[in-house]
């Protein structure tokens, strides 16, 4: 099966959508009635200028990339670029997306996006960096997988995201379907490049230099022994899973990625194991 298909998707995924979507749809009526009652409210004027301001929005990010980003060619980040070509074409997709790379600063992030029919990626130059452990080829091909499966998933269209937009501003709604969405992004990158996990959770954790320090299992174990309200809330709210969340979901690829509660077992994946002591 095509790794485009659903069998990559969180289950939580799509069901979460549909109630992102009928809360944005709730939203737009109740700003209709306020209106025909006379009612200009600040909010209801954020609510009805938001398709104009996510278009801009996502123009201008387009845009900036166009102008500032270091666009990924042969010759240019040509490893980067072989990346985000094969990962199009592990994921089905007709045309690879265009890939930037930008200053990091020491940050370490990438991010994929769109605007019109265009997707693009843009990765952080910290993750190319010569020296910086997160250069592991396999670290980042599942990082590229990653955020080239946001586009093959359909996380980077404008009316998805329209359609997201009160959610957004909707604690646990909003949130829960982020953390849904970077679990079926994993999913892309795991089958991209699944020895490339433990490296990728590492350097998310602990940087490009100290990556290489950071045991896998050690940070996975974590995610069922961390126990408690806060760690629990943390999580709740986040729009990313916590890392220890995470690393647990791609170590046991039997279960999908815990949303709302922490892993209750232990689970040990060798091929994970014997890849990072590689």
């Amino acid at each position: 099966m095509s790794p485009g298909s659903d069998a990559v998707r969180h289950p939580w995924e799509i069901p979460l959508l549909v109630l992102a979507v009928l809360t944005t749809v709730v939203t737009y009526v109740v700003a209709i009635v306020l209106i025909a009652a006379g009612d200009l409210s600040t909010w209801i004027l954020v609510v009805l200028a938001a398709p104009i301001l996510l278009f801009l929005a996502r123009g201008q990010l387009y845009g900036s990339q166009q102008v500032n980003g270091i666009k990924m060619t042969p010759s240019q980040f040509p490893e980067g670029y072989r990346l985000v070509a094969e990962a199009a074409a592990r994921f089905g997709m007709k045309t690879p997306p265009d890939a930037y790379v930008v200053l990091g600063n020491g940050r370490i992030n990438a991010f994929a996006s769109g605007h019109g029919f265009r997707r693009f990626v843009v990765v952080y130059s910290d993750l190319f960096e010569v020296g910086g452990q997160a250069r592991e080829p396999d670290a980042l091909a599942f990082i590229i997988g990653h955020e080239v499966g946001h586009i093959a998933a359909g996380h980077a269209s404008y009316w998805r995201q329209w359609g997201q937009f009160a959610s957004n501003y909707i604690p646990v709604i909003g949130s829960s379907l982020s953390r849904s969405m970077e679990y079926t992004a994993d999913n892309f990158g795991f089958h991209m490049r699944p020895q490339g996990a433990p490296g990728a959770m590492g350097v998310l954790g602990a940087g490009k230099y100290l990556v290489g320090l950071v045991g896998f299992d050690e940070l996975a174990d974590r995610a069922t022994l961390e126990s408690g309200f806060f760690p629990w809330f943390v999580n709740i709210l986040s729009s990313h899973p916590v890392l220890t969340w995470r690393a647990a979901a791609l170590r046991n690829r039997t279960h999908s990625g815990h949303l709302f509660f922490r892993p209750g077992q232990l689970y040990r994946n060798p091929a994970l194991t014997t890849a990072q002591s590689n």
